[in-house]
């Protein structure tokens, strides 16, 4: 079997529940209220994840893994455990509005991420060979990096550290504004794709 990039970020997806675990019983976090959130929130996307992965998967994952990407995807996939590591180590309990607006947030974040790669692998099906500008991405080109960016905000708010912000804005930087451009130049062969980006954000609506 050809090891894929997606069997790398799929096993750390379905890990990650069992990784919050072991640290809640590593520290003695049983009775937490914050951890348990946590662990219901990250726990639950990997396996949201995992079930994508499988029912609508993204070409985008399908490549062959080289060693240089192999060792890039395991610390980046890697530090996105800083954030609960970060709130079991120091065992901070979270107000009750913090935890609301982060379940707000990953709530949100979740439905655009998902409901906009289903869109899209619906339309590539459907449509192969076609821009699609319709559902969640008429008003912006990359729903589901913004969902993706509301659900990993959650996360590092939870933790009530800047840590997990800082590793959120380098993915941010060198991983998925990259991909965004890439894409736009991809799509850039198709003679209707200027108007689409002229009334179109890259990724938060009306801006940029």
């Amino acid at each position: 079997m050809v090891l894929r990039e997606r069997h790398v970020i799929d096993a750390f997806k379905i890990a990650t529940g069992p990784y919050v675990l072991a640290c809640m019983a590593l520290f003695h976090r049983w009775g937490s209220t914050a951890a348990w959130v946590y662990l219901g929130l990250h726990g639950t996307y990997g396996l949201l994840w995992v079930a994508k992965s499988r029912i609508f998967p993204d070409r985008g994952w399908e490549r062959p893994l080289t060693v240089g990407r192999a060792a890039l995807l395991v610390f980046g996939l890697a530090s996105y455990w800083l954030a609960p590591t970060l709130l079991l180590a120091h065992g901070r309990e979270a107000p009750a509005p913090l935890v609301g607006a982060c379940v707000a947030a990953f709530g949100v974040g979740v439905f655009l991420h998902f409901a906009a790669d289903m869109q899209k692998h619906v339309e590539l099906a459907r449509r192969p060979g076609q821009l699609f500008t319709g559902g969640l991405w008429g008003r912006v080109r990359n729903p589901n990096y913004l969902g993706e960016l509301l659900i990993y905000a959650s996360f590092a708010a939870l933790s009530r550290h800047r840590a997990p912000f800082i590793v959120l804005a380098v993915a941010l930087v060198i991983e998925w504004l990259p991909n965004m451009r890439r894409k736009d130049r991809s799509l850039a062969r198709f003679p209707e794709f200027a108007a689409y980006r002229a009334r179109t954000a890259l990724l938060i609506p009306w801006v940029l």
